[in-house]
């Protein structure tokens, strides 16, 4: 668990995702890593992401080939919680679907190749206290594991219920999920569209400019200098976000009116980043351990 920047544009959202995860490295991670959905001119249309153990500007390194392009994207940094801190747990996670096995080989930075491109990639905070029941079903519908994390499990079953629509394959997701989590996550087969979900860890939303763009980030220290327009989603919350609109809907998926989750002007400054009803971030720290360590 640590930071979650996500974005829906019509411009590169890379530079923004990267910024946003450096903003958010005054909490600390063991990883870092930013995914999008790229359609280049040499015809490629899908998934692509960089992942890495050692800081963000390790990062902005391995992007800088600019292979990692995109309007749609999620970053992330962490905190390890299930997984040791390798680059194959490192977040984001894809999906490639069941029957993705491994081809044997590896990959630049280490990792498993899958025999199936991605198609869903989610970035995740929490704790999925049924994961190892989760993992076993998708095991069984033929999903393969390539990482030890419990957030893999999300992103699988995600795919597994996906029929077309992720904002219906998200809210069908949650009802399943034990535990404390915010969740970004976009598809590669709707690649103007961003789906985040919160329960037990705070997930925000910024609208852009004009509306033409949107964001989501786990505090609002990650989107300053890009959006001071800030929704703050409630216990519960599943977010719909697209180029130009946004929709909510409550823990019991009833439609959230605009009234009920005001669009407010924040000031982000890194003293006032999320400390919660906490002091100071030692006191945060403590308190948030026997979580981690269940």
């Amino acid at each position: 668990m640590c930071g979650i920047v996500g974005a829906v544009s019509t411009r590169n959202i890379v530079p923004v995702l990267v910024q946003g995860l450096e903003r958010l490295e005054y909490r600390g991670y063991d990883s870092c890593g930013v995914a999008v959905y790229a359609h280049d001119a040499a015809g490629f249309s899908g998934l692509r992401r960089a992942r890495s153990t050692s800081r963000v500007s390790e990062l902005i390194a391995q992007l800088a080939s600019g292979q990692v392009r995109g309007t749609l994207g999620i970053a992330h940094t962490r905190w390890a919680t299930h997984g040791a801190p390798l680059v194959h747990n490192a977040h984001p996670h894809f999906s490639h679907g069941p029957g993705a096995e491994a081809q044997g080989k590896l990959g630049p930075q280490g990792e498993v190749v899958p025999s199936k491109p991605g198609r869903v990639a989610l970035v995740h905070n929490g704790i999925i206290e049924n994961h190892d029941e989760l993992r076993a079903a998708l095991t069984a519908k033929g999903y393969v594991f390539h990482s030890q994390t419990d957030t893999e499990v999300i992103a699988h079953l995600i795919d597994s219920l996906y029929d077309g629509d992720l904002f219906e394959a998200v809210k069908a997701t949650v009802l399943q999920l034990h535990g404390a989590y915010a969740i970004a996550v976009f598809c590669k087969d709707e690649p103007h569209r961003l789906v985040g979900a919160r329960a037990g860890s705070p997930l925000i939303l910024g609208v852009g400019k004009d509306g033409q763009e949107h964001f989501l980030a786990s505090d609002a220290m990650a989107l300053a200098g890009v959006t001071d327009q800030i929704v703050y989603l409630e216990e519960g919350d599943v977010v719909d976000v697209q180029l130009g609109k946004y929709w909510l809907v409550d823990k019991a998926h009833k439609a959230v009116a605009p009234a009920q989750r005001p669009v407010k002007t924040v000031v982000a400054h890194s003293g006032a980043a999320e400390l919660g009803p906490y002091r100071h971030y030692m006191q945060k720290e403590i308190f948030e351990q026997p979580r981690a360590i269940a």
